[in-house]
Formats: C-alpha cells, structure tokens, sequence
C-alpha cells in the first residue's frame, strides 16, 4: 500500500561524525527511501537497477557505476500541445525494455537535487501500480561521500520486455476538470513553485502565463529538504511545523500542483510517504496545463512578466 510507512533505517554510527542537519534529516523513514549504505551492500545484485534521472550532460560528467540515464523527456507524453505531461503505460514499458529493465527488478532512482526529479518518476510508477522502487537520500553526493564508485563509462545494455500492471484510475493524480471541480468543494489546492512563479512575479518556460489556480496556497517544496546543505529531507518534526500551514487535516482532501508536476511530486511524496496524509493528489498537468487554457480560473499578484529557464 502506498500509504503504508515502514520503520525508521537503523541510524550507522558514522552518522554521528555528519553536519547537524543530516543526522536529523536521517529521521525520516519509508520503505521507498534507501541510503547510500543500503545501496553499496545491494548495487551488484542482479535485480538492482539504477537510474540516474539527471539530464545527459551530468550523466556523462560522471553517474553510479552501473547506472542507466533517463530524464524528463523520456517519460513526457509529447502528444499534448504543452509539454510535461506523464507518458503512458506503453512509453514506459518501451523506455524502460531499451534500458534493459527486467518487470521484477528494484529500481533505484536517484539524482542531484535533492530527490525532486526522482521523485517525478516514482510518482508515475505510483499511478501504474509498479511499486519496486527506492529513491536514494542525498543522491549521487551521499554515493560519492560513502566510496562509492562512480565512472563516465556507459553499462553494457540488453533489451528485454519490460511490462506494467496498468490501472486505468490513476488514483494519485487528477485532471483539470477535477481540479476546476475540487475548487467549488473547499479543497486545499496547494502550489509547490516558488514565491515569485505563485504571485505571478515570474513566468516560466513553458506557461503561457504567469500566475496561480485560484484560490491556492503556497509552500515551495524546497522547505522540505535542506536546499542549501546536503539536499537530504528534513526531520520529521520540521516537515510537521511547515505543513502544518495548511490548516488542515491528514485526512482532509488535498490537490498539489507545480509549473509541470515535477516539484509537486516531492511534495506528494513527503506528505504521503513522510507525513502520513491519506487524502493527496497530485495534478499532473499542473501550471502549464491551466494557464494554457483562458477560462480556467487563476489569479496573480502583478502585472511584472519575466521569463527564466
């Protein structure tokens, strides 16, 4: 179950000699996190897989040793007019046979900016039922920092036939119009970008407008991970103080949204997997999807447009 969260990693004694906010981040637990430590002992197994969802420039600069690229384009349906929407059942199982990935192996997942694009891929497997995975805390830095192997040399692959357990519901995302409906309700519709991207200050690539769905709160989902240290997640007690802003319950019905669905995945992640909230959703269209369409309600806090990457 996806809700279920399993027990806290033992904490090794090493831990004591790391910076004040990576012991206390080494806190959280669940069954999808695995530390570096883990992965040295497990990284040659057979059935282990590893990717490295960074873009290709970084993953020829250096990668885990053994590991596969793959990035967000890969996993991008390219049929929509805008772009960022999660590929199908059919796209992934291709993606994943070309990289040689066997339907009953562990996919470790990993990248270098603090479990945030990772967490993008886990989110779609979520939907599709494909529950073998484990993200790695602190990513290709805590690898490196605990002797493990890194190489610029590309891993022999094999093709194999790489097969999903579909489900149709996808019950961890919504869609616009059930976005647009949940408003009416009293739902808490949650923004994940930055301040400036929610007031509508800036406009990223890819919008075709800047602002916010109407009505929507926001907590940039980099308060949840020590952005400025080691990039690992915070401890629990943190999570709890700056989601606690929400006013809301952990059963109450929450919609979480971004610029593509990406940075709102993470935070999917932390409330469900971290936290214990039982009622989240992430809206995979996310700003990029409303903004392209002009009746859909949205609202922003000035009329200043500049565009970043």
């Amino acid at each position: 179950m996806i809700w279920k969260i399993r027990g806290a990693y033992t904490i090794l004694l090493f831990a004591a000699c790391m910076q004040r906010e990576s012991t206390k981040s080494s806190l959280v637990s669940s069954s999808y996190l695995i530390d570096a430590e883990e992965l040295l002992s497990i990284a040659k197994v057979e059935t282990t897989r590893i990717l490295d969802f960074r873009k290709k420039e970084a993953y020829k600069k250096e990668h885990i040793a053994g590991a596969v690229n793959i990035w967000r384009t890969d996993i991008e349906d390219s049929s929509y007019v805008y772009k960022g929407m999660m590929a199908s059942p059919a796209q992934i199982e291709s993606v994943f046979g070309n990289l040689g990935i066997k339907t009953n192996d562990v996919l470790v997942i990993y990248d270098d900016n603090g479990l945030c694009d990772a967490s993008r891929l886990w989110w779609i497997l979520q939907n599709y039922n494909y529950i073998n995975v484990k993200l790695l805390q602190g990513g290709i830095h805590a690898w490196k920092t605990n002797g493990g192997d890194v190489t610029q040399e590309n891993p022999p692959i094999e093709k194999t036939t790489f097969k999903l357990t579909r489900d149709p519901e996808l019950r961890y995302n919504v869609s616009k119009g059930e976005v647009l409906k949940a408003l009416d309700h009293q739902t808490v519709i949650l923004d994940t970008r930055t301040t400036d991207e929610f007031e509508g200050k800036y406009q990223k690539k890819g919008a075709s407008k800047a602002g916010r769905i109407q009505n929507s709160v926001n907590i940039d989902w980099a308060e949840a991970i020590y952005y400025n240290g080691d990039r690992r997640f915070k401890s629990v007690e943190e999570l709890e103080k700056t989601y606690s802003r929400l006013n809301i319950s952990k059963d109450d019905p929450l919609v979480v949204y971004c610029h593509s669905g990406v940075r709102s995945a993470h935070t999917f992640f932390v409330l469900t997997q971290l936290l214990g909230y039982k009622n989240v959703k992430n809206y995979d269209g996310s700003w990029t999807e409303w903004s392209y369409f002009d009746d859909l309600p949205f609202q922003k806090d000035t009329l200043r447009k500049h565009k970043i990457k």
